[in-house]
């Protein structure tokens, strides 16, 4: 079997099972672990509190291409990814170690525009920027490691989700895609859609803040829509044991979407990913209360039930289920 065959998540798993099968629950290091292998980031107890860890590559050709994203937005996205994980736990990001692989032509100039973007957000979050690694390549690898931490063991988890809860999820999902083709395309849209779109794609914003909230709240299950809206919410049915629904006609649908995107909009906000939005469940009384207390858009799109574990039904406006085979982003796999 080619890991092409096993696919991302085959692969995942996998690994999962040989760490845990070797595992020595004797060593302190095990004894104080939380979370491993299978959430958005890694926790273990350090003294009094809770240190959390995630890692994630940028690779050109795969994630980016030079001719769409500057360096400093490349820098800016790299570290945004990243943060966007602890956030997801409920996590504070404190630390960012950087490692580069880089081809030996590229120019020093970009080097220092692309830690110009991750000091940019760096700042913006209070994130330190403590070390790395430098290596040759044939093509330009970003790889970067964020160490957060939390005051409880009380952490928002992909497995926690219960039948009877509802889906939500913040702001827009689907602007990071539209942005995308608008960029590879080359479309011409107004200065302000333009703006807007680009920034969804090449600048998005770690829901740090907005996770707080959501733990503090009593919200238990949360990951980032980094996959697209369906993929990730069957992360979380696969890791909680349960089902979905997403109703269609409560997608929250960003106007500019709709707009310059007419066919292929639902396809965006559904499948998407790199949205780095928020994907929750709770009751429908906590959803109406974090509408008013977040400042950005938070939309119930549906339910949790007890069905068939992993899957995700979308209901269109007359109630009939409708055939989504865009499961999302993974990698050896090449769907999206």
């Amino acid at each position: 079997m080619k890991v092409k065959d096993l696919g991302e998540f085959g692969l995942i798993g996998l690994l999962a099972e040989i760490v845990d099968r070797e595992k020595d629950s004797r060593q302190p290091s095990w004894r104080r672990l939380l979370i491993g292998i299978g959430d958005d980031a890694a926790a273990w107890h350090k003294g009094s509190a809770v240190q959390l860890a995630t890692t994630d590559s940028l690779i050109e050709g795969i994630h980016f291409t030079p001719d769409i994203t500057t360096w400093k937005d490349l820098g800016w996205k790299a570290l945004a990814v990243n943060l966007s994980d602890i956030a997801a736990m409920g996590g504070v990001p404190e630390y960012a170690v950087v490692s580069l692989a880089l081809p030996g032509d590229t120019e020093v100039a970009s080097v220092s525009d692309l830690y110009c973007g991750m000091v940019e957000l760096a700042r913006e979050f209070g994130v330190a920027i403590v070390g790395g690694n430098i290596s040759a390549a044939d093509r330009v690898m970003i790889t970067i490691t964020v160490l957060g931490s939390a005051e409880t063991d009380v952490l928002l988890r992909r497995s926690s989700a219960m039948p009877g809860e509802k889906v939500a999820v913040t702001g827009y999902p689907g602007l990071s895609a539209g942005g995308l083709k608008m960029l590879r395309q080359k479309l011409d849209f107004p200065p302000d859609e333009h703006r807007l779109l680009c920034r969804a794609h090449l600048r998005p914003v770690p829901r740090v803040k907005e996770a707080q909230v959501l733990l503090h709240s009593g919200v238990s299950t949360a990951i980032d829509i980094s996959d697209g809206l369906i993929a990730d919410l069957s992360h979380i049915c696969k890791a909680s044991g349960v089902s979905a629904v997403v109703r269609e006609e409560l997608l929250p649908v960003h106007p500019v979407l709709k707009r310059r995107f007419p066919r292929e909009w639902r396809k965006m906000v559904l499948g998407g990913g790199e949205d780095y939005e928020l994907l929750f469940t709770a009751s429908s009384e906590l959803i109406a209360r974090l509408k008013r207390e977040l400042l950005c858009p938070v939309t119930e799109i549906g339910e949790i039930g007890s069905g068939k574990v992993g899957e995700v039904k979308l209901l269109d406006e007359q109630g009939k289920s409708r055939t989504w085979r865009r499961g999302g982003w993974e990698h050896f796999r090449y769907e999206s």
